[in-house]
């Protein structure tokens, strides 16, 4: 059996069938991850919670380009904000992502120096 997830909206439209048993939902999570913008925004808030405008300054992006892709990675349940005043914090929703973006850079890394 499967399953519609919709990582989608705007620019970045994706619709995924799950397999019940998770066959996509792999797939579907290093999809979420295959962007240059949205990695180097989950790497920085692997380190804790940001606005978008100190996401913007870090990342080098366009506001309008940093809060499409934290909008992308919310509907995708990598990433959730709060409110604090007129601002929003985001931040990664799961503290293993940490760990799975750690391991990926060891991965390179190992096979970097062969």
């Amino acid at each position: 059996m499967e399953t519609i997830v919709n990582c989608s909206g705007g620019p970045y439209d994706r619709r995924v069938a799950v397999r019940s048993d998770g066959g996509s939902a792999m797939a579907t999570l290093f999809g979420s991850l295959a962007d240059d913008t949205r990695l180097a925004i989950m790497r920085r808030l692997a380190s804790g919670e940001a606005r978008v405008v100190d996401l913007t300054a870090e990342v080098g992006r366009a506001q309008s380009t940093v809060s499409n892709h934290l909008a992308h990675l919310r509907r995708c349940g990598l990433v959730d904000s709060r409110p604090d005043g007129g601002q929003s914090y985001y931040a990664v929703v799961r503290p293993e992502l940490a760990n799975l973006l750690a391991a990926a850079e060891l991965v390179i890394d190992a096979t970097r120096h062969r």
